[in-house]
């Protein structure tokens, strides 16, 4: 997978000062790129019975879209509270400085789905397990979560199979945050 990390441009001080952000948006750009990291997600869940993809806002929507479509499944948009015109289900997460919610429609699960939650990245955590958590309320199991980046430093990957115990798949690593 060293073809897809080496599409993944790094802007060092941003969003602010200190943060390597890995920016995704030079993966997508290139087109094999972008075909083996759909490519890898398909061959990774094709046999897994998955039942639907819930992909978080905003990247996880630009690989779990595809995936599902590619899967033959529903997809899932986990968004940001008030962004959902229908019924919701929400689940409140802390950030490192005070708290967020995500959202579902409520009827967007039925008790025994298997759902696959995709995003670009996984570092502390919070986000995918509140999705997990969001999503089990509802009745939904969650094997697995995938991800294009792990930030193994930060713990999240490590946290979520401890104490959810849902394993995240990533396609590549980077050290730091």
């Amino acid at each position: 997978m060293s073809i897809v990390k080496s599409k993944i441009r790094t802007i060092p001080d941003y969003p602010r000062k200190g943060i390597l952000f890995r920016d995704i948006t030079s993966l997508l750009l290139d087109p094999e790129g972008l075909a083996l990291t759909i490519g890898t997600f398909v061959d990774r869940y094709a046999s897994k019975g998955i039942t639907k993809v819930a992909g978080i806002e905003a990247r996880g929507f630009i690989i779990g879209a595809p995936l599902a479509f590619q899967l033959g499944v529903g997809f899932i948009p986990i968004r940001k509270k008030g962004k959902l015109p229908s019924e919701t289900v929400s689940q409140e997460y802390d950030l490192e400085y005070g708290k967020d919610i995500i959202e579902i429609h409520k009827d967007s699960v039925v008790p025994g789905d298997r759902i696959l939650i995709m995003d670009d990245l996984i570092a502390t955590g919070g986000t995918m397990i509140a999705a997990v958590q969001l999503l089990q309320k509802l009745g939904a199991e969650v094997p697995e979560a995938g991800v294009i980046i792990d930030l193994p430093d930060l713990g999240g990957a490590t946290k979520l199979n401890k104490d959810l115990g849902v394993n995240v798949f990533s396609i590549c690593e980077f050290e730091g945050h």
